[in-house]
């Protein structure tokens, strides 16, 4: 199955159509009169399709199971032809799109085989996709603005060229689908030079400032105490946020004291110096946190 651990849970949802077309109007009235032989054809087929909403992951291998919300099946006369419609809803890490496919497919094969007895030329056809929310491709919007975020990496040994940069090459590369134009810039834990590298990035009118390093508990950490100063709006839940996703997969996230906030116009978020821990919080926080560009237009303090 794919690794979805890195994901967050958020509202998925997904509409699936089917239709199953009969031959005759004598069958359209017998589903309506509930004379079929084998019972209410509507009633039946959508309890089928329901169960195999709640089913798919034992039947369709690299599925995840995954808790159902909501679900409903809709069932809409046209003619000759059957209109299924299935409405799908969970709040988790990944979609309901199979899920809702899987009860149309369902439904229109209990509905085939409750009709044929009665009717030899059933169709059923157009087992598709109708609309999907939720993930984070809704949240990555486009822009003909492109944001400028600046990366520094706070390193005592890194910045001495004592060992390789790890991390920062990391946060550059999982911010590639965020079509961001970044620049990475590597400094030693030093609370004044981390002041006067914020504010000069904040002058530079960067819109996200983002300092890798010093967020922990050791007498160099020193990161958090040097921008918490400088911010003008702290936004405390962008921290609780990533705090809360790093401590679902690593207890010691809680051990983190990293802050985030404005500094004029430019968002400023402080991050663990690990790879790891760096590219947990980006998970966690973006591409939700570029919606704070767009809100900062309005507070800007030089407009």
């Amino acid at each position: 199955m794919v690794n979805i651990t890195h994901k967050s849970n958020s509202l998925r949802q997904a509409i699936a159509t089917a239709v199953l077309m009969v031959s005759s109007q004598a069958t359209i009235d017998a589903i309506i009169s509930k004379s079929i032989p084998k019972g209410d054809v509507f009633e039946f087929s959508r309890a089928a399709g329901l169960l195999a909403i709640k089913k798919t992951s034992d039947v369709i291998p690299d599925c995840h199971p995954l808790p159902i919300e909501f679900s409903s099946i809709k069932h809409e006369i046209n003619g000759l032809q059957i209109l299924i419609i299935v409405e799908v809803h969970t709040i988790y890490k990944t979609g309901v799109e199979v899920e809702a496919m899987h009860g149309a497919a369902i439904t229109a094969l209990t509905m085939y085989d409750m009709l044929k007895p009665i009717d030899k030329s059933i169709e059923i056809k157009d087992i598709k996709l109708l609309s999907k929310k939720g993930g984070k491709s809704d949240f990555i919007k486009s822009t003909d603005q492109v944001l400028k975020c600046a990366v520094v990496v706070c390193s005592d040994t890194v910045a001495a060229g004592g060992s390789e940069d790890r991390t920062g090459s990391a946060i550059l590369e999982k911010l590639v689908p965020y079509g961001l134009s970044t620049i990475l810039e590597i400094i030693a834990d030093d609370f004044n030079l981390i002041q006067t590298k914020a504010i000069e990035l904040s002058e530079e009118k960067m819109d996200i400032i983002l300092f890798a390093g010093g967020t922990g508990l050791s007498p160099r950490d020193v990161t958090p105490d040097a921008i918490s100063p400088l911010l003008d709006r702290v936004i405390p839940g962008i921290m609780e946020t990533a705090r809360q996703y790093g401590q679902n997969r690593m207890p010691y996230a809680m051990l983190s004291r990293g802050v985030a906030g404005m500094i004029k116009s430019s968002l400023v978020i402080t991050l663990p110096g690990s790879p790891q821990g760096a590219i947990e919080t980006i998970d966690a926080l973006f591409p939700f946190v570029l919606h704070v560009s767009t809100v900062a237009k309005g507070m800007r303090h030089d407009e």
